[in-house]
């Protein structure tokens, strides 16, 4: 059984420390996967928790190269702040053992430097995606799931200046 949600949900313990990465390529794209364990259509960009003696940089990195089997990126921005994002009450329960309210996120925007057949969802021992593709940076907030959908709005408004193609 899992525990109930933390009673004090202000906490900053409350979110489960993560970060993100919006991985653009040449034409100003953004990599969006489709989750293995989420019906319908749920895309997302990569991301995840951060371990124990990790920085938010570190972990970013690792988590590239754990979703997409590459790491083959750099890293041209960082949001300032962190982001954060509730979960909903009949996950809340089930996600991290109940132990999280949400997630708080450093997200990073990456330039991608590889080409596409370096991708594979498949590189890691327990892959999250089965499908990906490159999306317009205005298309996100509509591929997330619904719960964070102002979290990747946030993301877009972020990175706005640095997004588009490279020249």
């Amino acid at each position: 059984m899992s525990a109930a949600p933390p009673d004090d949900a202000d906490r900053p313990d409350a979110y489960r420390p993560g970060v993100g990465i919006m991985l653009m390529n040449e034409a100003g794209l953004i990599f969006v996967a489709q989750r293995i364990d989420t019906v319908g259509q749920a895309w997302q960009m990569p991301q995840g928790g951060i371990d124990p003696k990790e920085n938010p940089r570190q972990a970013a990195l690792r988590e590239l190269t754990e979703e997409t089997g590459t790491a083959d990126a750099e890293i041209l921005a960082e949001t300032p702040d962190w982001l954060s994002y509730d979960l909903p009450d009949d996950l809340c329960r089930r996600v991290w053992q109940g132990r999280y309210k949400g997630q708080r996120q450093k997200w990073f925007l990456m330039r991608f430097l590889g080409r596409d057949a370096d991708i594979d969802l498949d590189a890691h021992d327990h892959p999250e995606f089965c499908a990906w593709r490159w999306a317009p940076a205005a298309e996100l907030p509509s591929l997330i799931v619904p719960f964070k959908r102002d979290l990747y709005r946030a993301v877009v408004n972020a990175f706005q200046g640095r997004i588009g193609p490279i020249r």
